[in-house]
């Protein structure tokens, strides 16, 4: 079995799920008492943002750069950025190391392909909405994807950083996230891309009126596919 190094803390609420996710994942598969063997760097989520706000990509980049190079050094054979928002600057991170970095959009885009849907509604903070970097990974596998307006952008970065990070889960701002997504669906959306891996913490798919891409399953798997190959 490899070994899966996860950069997590971002936010804490959600690396628990991916640790959860991935182990669940790795004793279906191999059975018995096995569990996933990973080495988990959990950084202060305050600095991190921090550097979202104002704007410090380059240092954001050295310092997940700096932890992913300390967990090749610790053993690991993959880097997993547990995050959709860092993914900004995972070219950078993966330029440290010699190790593969699973790109969460890639394989959410991957999976979106070979269902053969083309386009979707993607939820998430704002830097993955407005951005480039997620929708680059989609559009290379002919995928079109579309936000929320922009009030609605606003609000949701609200609720992913004021509450659901801080493990905060309202029925108001469920209410909120759920209309987003009637409103995608009827711009035209076959399905939900969850793109923060905070967000599958208050919805569900039961929750939903189109098929949801849990891009923190999507991309636990793939790390327990690796991990598991041989």
């Amino acid at each position: 079995m490899k070994t899966i190094g996860l950069i997590g803390g971002m936010s804490w609420e959600s690396s628990l799920e991916y640790y959860r996710i991935i182990n669940k994942q790795i004793s279906t598969h191999a059975g018995g008492l096995n569990s996933a063997e990973c080495i988990l760097y959990s950084v202060n989520f305050a600095e991190i943002e921090d550097m979202q706000s104002n704007n410090k990509w380059e240092q954001a980049a050295s310092t997940l750069s700096t932890i992913a190079v300390k967990l090749q050094e610790a053993g690991a054979d993959c880097i997993v950025i547990c995050t959709n928002t860092m993914h900004k600057i995972a070219a950078h991170v993966q330029a440290a190391v010699q190790i593969p970095l699973i790109h969460i959009g890639d394989a959410t885009a991957k999976e979106i392909h070979a269902e053969g849907l083309t386009k979707v509604g993607l939820l998430g903070t704002r830097y993955t909405m407005e951005e480039d970097f997620y929708h680059d990974s989609l559009t290379k596998q002919g995928i079109h994807a579309i936000t929320p307006d922009q009030s609605a952008r606003t609000e949701l970065n609200r609720i992913i950083f004021e509450q659901l990070c801080q493990g905060i889960f309202t029925l108001d701002s469920k209410n909120k996230i759920q209309a987003m997504i009637d409103n995608l669906r009827a711009d035209g959306a076959q399905a939900i891309i969850l793109g923060c891996t905070e967000i599958p913490l208050i919805i569900k798919q039961e929750d939903s009126t189109l098929p949801l891409y849990n891009t923190m399953n999507i991309h636990a798997a793939k790390a327990v596919e690796f991990a598991l190959a041989d």
